[in-house]
């Protein structure tokens, strides 16, 4: 046993006497070649003593990054994490320049400007051959994942031998885009786990609420309940505010409403970690968790504390910012090179577009898996992660594009690195796939028709129509978690009501599905009530080509869907007449139902027309890949499990909703002889 000690602490030695060799080495290369870097006096020196000055330099700038560094990160910790990001460079530069001042002989010197660059550079190479020696040690390399991820297991109690479970949620991913990723090549790590002579996986579809969402998928599926979540965002007359899924006051409010209506604390609730999600899941150890980003600037908020984990260690800040600096110049080439071809359908991709890309497909991406890695290592139960990559690109460029198939292979990658570092972990890991919702194609409605719904809405109630039309908020998850990282106000202006006498119609789009409510009608309206207020309202929507069909409350049947010409279905038949929601298919008229039922349901709930033929639907937000309501490839997610774990659902059987989903997550936490999560009686019962 000391034998292997001292056989460890000499293997370390001479990795570190390795890296600081290379980093000397590297600091004499761009002393050569970067004129304003100088490591010799004004009037000369000898190579040796060159050599020596950089020996020193590289050295002290090691000592430095390794024991100033992750103190000068946690200072920062209130600064917004992208500010952060842009800010590595310069502390780096900063570090540099301390570390060529504290040699005794004052020799060397730099311009801020090459400082940045000669630190940068020194920082990729110095963790690039740290990481290719730790590679051929096991236990070095497990060590590196810990200072990777910024998890220590400490002296709590020894780690369960039972499986532990990871679900990596790839939002926004389609069943059908995965199977045909997975057999094109595009994704060789699901590839290998579902195909072959022995797969381990097995993928499963299944078919999501009518609103196909985030917000509403993943609650019901952490929190067991999406009750009255009707839409991504939605009019509540009760508060007289406009509820947003990815806001984080509306996120804390809707999983207090799916704890109270559950009675489940969530699925994460007993040794839980949950990471980039909207929702929590219960979980203690939360990172970038939308719903706990209300306590700003707090000691108690954590939902930050992943970008400390991550961007503790300077060569994950270096890298990360310039695959940042990388993505915005690829997303502006894509979108150039889509304009100059004039390809259809196409929506703006300028502004600050290029930025919440990046974020999503480089920073959120690495900084949740690096918290992955940590959780694994640290041999928690189970682990609920988000990226959102390919949801954030999709929107824009279009579910099947070549950007998006880009975005894919990255995140094949990542779960092939989370796959490695299950192999290093202290338990066994089953590893789960899923997403929340697929993605529609097709143009937006104010691109077809050359109107939003909102003047169509407002033409239909007899008000002026502007003459410009304007353009639709998105609901994009990715945009409000870079609002939320740099600390800038979620809430949206004009999204608090005060309703007049006679107030104007509110209109909120969420993807294809629309959603009108009257602010000074206390109750939610029906048809009768509608007709009499504006008559031409309803038939000026049902009859519109670019709309599939309406819910509406209705005196006499409860709930009527409307259709053109003049249709009108009860909910109670629409099993046997289907009429405008045939195209649909099958679970579209349970959908409708339950969200009838739901307290804060819209006056009018609109959905776009949908054209089965070519899996294309309108989106009334500015994107041409879509979610949100009824309509192709948007409501038919996947589900990526080990086939250590029981079946889903029985052969032939459908897993249908959130909710539905919550439970099989759950089964299989306890297949593992994970927690079991408490659940109230009745809550028991309102599942079976």
């Amino acid at each position: 046993m000391l034998g292997r000690r001292w056989r460890r602490v000499a293997s370390q030695v001479g990795r570190s006497v390795a890296v600081w060799a290379v980093s000397t080495l590297t600091m004499l290369v761009l002393a050569g070649i970067l004129p304003d870097f100088q490591l010799q006096s004004a009037d000369g020196d000898s190579a040796t003593r060159i050599a020596v000055t950089a020996a020193f330099g590289a050295g002290a700038f090691g000592v430095l990054s390794a024991l100033v560094w992750p103190l000068l990160v946690r200072l920062l910790l209130l600064v917004p994490a992208l500010v952060l990001g842009l800010l590595v460079f310069f502390l780096n530069g900063a570090l540099l320049l301390v570390a060529l001042r504290l040699n005794p002989a004052e020799r060397g010197g730099a311009a801020w400007e090459t400082a940045v660059v000669v630190a940068a550079v020194m920082s990729a190479v110095a963790s690039a051959t740290g990481a290719a020696l730790a590679v051929r040690d096991d236990d070095a390399y497990r060590r590196r994942l810990y200072r990777l991820a910024d998890r220590r297991r400490g002296t709590g109690p020894p780690c369960p031998s039972t499986p532990g479970t990871v679900f990596v949620q790839l939002d926004g991913v389609g069943h059908d885009v995965l199977r045909s990723a997975v057999g094109t090549g595009l994704m060789p790590t699901l590839a290998r786990w579902t195909g072959g002579d022995r797969p381990t996986h097995r993928l499963t579809p299944w078919r999501t609420d009518w609103s196909s969402q985030t917000g509403a998928s993943q609650l019901g599926i952490l929190h067991g309940s999406n009750h009255d979540v009707p839409a991504f965002r939605w009019y509540d007359k009760d508060s007289r505010e406009v509820m947003v899924c990815n806001r984080p006051t509306s996120a804390a409010e809707l999983q207090r409403r799916a704890v109270e209506t559950s009675g489940d604390g969530g699925l994460l609730t007993v040794d839980g970690a949950s990471r980039g999600n909207l929702f929590s899941g219960g979980a203690e150890e939360q990172a970038l968790v939308l719903s706990i980003a209300t306590r700003r600037r707090s000691r108690e908020n954590r939902s930050r504390a992943g970008y400390f984990a991550y961007f503790s260690d300077p060569a994950n800040a270096v890298r990360t910012a310039l695959s940042f600096i990388a993505e915005v110049g690829r997303e502006i080439g894509q979108s150039t090179r889509a304009r100059l071809r004039k390809a259809r359908p196409r929506v703006s991709r300028g502004g600050l577009y290029p930025f919440v890309r990046a974020f999503a497909t480089v920073v959120e991406r690495d900084v949740v898996v690096a918290a992955v890695m940590g959780d694994m290592l640290a041999g928690r139960t189970a682990v609920y992660a988000d990226l959102v990559a390919y949801d954030e690109v999709a929107h824009h460029s279009g579910p099947v594009s070549r950007d998006a198939d880009k975005v894919l292979e990255r995140l094949d990658r990542a779960l092939e690195l989370i796959e490695n570092v299950a192999e290093h972990a202290p338990r066994p890991y089953r590893i789960v796939v899923l997403s929340d919702h697929g993605q529609s194609p097709g143009e937006t409605f104010r691109s077809r028709y050359g109107l939003p719904l909102g003047d169509l809405v407002r033409a239909g109630c007899g008000l002026p129509v502007p003459r410009r039309a304007r353009r639709t908020h998105s609901g994009a998850e990715a945009r409000t978690a870079v609002r939320a990282a740099l600390r800038i106000p979620v809430e949206e202006r004009g999204e608090r009501h005060r309703p007049t006498r006679r107030s104007e119609p509110i209109v909120l789009a969420s993807g294809n599905l629309g959603l009108i409510s009257f602010p000074d009608v206390p109750h939610r309206m029906t048809k009768e009530e509608i007709d009499a207020r504006h008559p031409a309202l309803l038939t000026t929507l049902a009859n519109h080509p670019g709309i599939g069909f309406l819910l509406v409350r209705s005196e006499r049947h409860g709930g009527v869907v409307l259709g053109p010409f003049g249709a009108e279905i009860p909910l109670d038949r629409l099993d046997q007449e289907p009429g405008p929601l045939a195209p649909f298919g099958p679970g579209a008229a349970d959908a409708v139902r339950r969200t009838h039922s739901f307290p804060h349901t819209a006056d009018i709930m609109v959905n776009s027309m949908y054209d089965p033929a070519d899996g294309e639907v309108l989106a009334f937000e500015e994107q041409i890949g879509s979610h949100g309501g009824l309509g192709g490839a948007q409501g038919r997610p996947f589900l990526l499990s080990p086939l250590a774990l029981s079946a889903p659902v029985e052969d032939g059987a459908d897993l249908v909703g959130a909710e539905h989903l919550h439970r099989v997550l759950r089964r299989w936490l306890e297949e593992s002889g994970g927690p079991q999560v408490p659940v109230e009686p009745e809550a028991e019962e309102r599942a079976a």
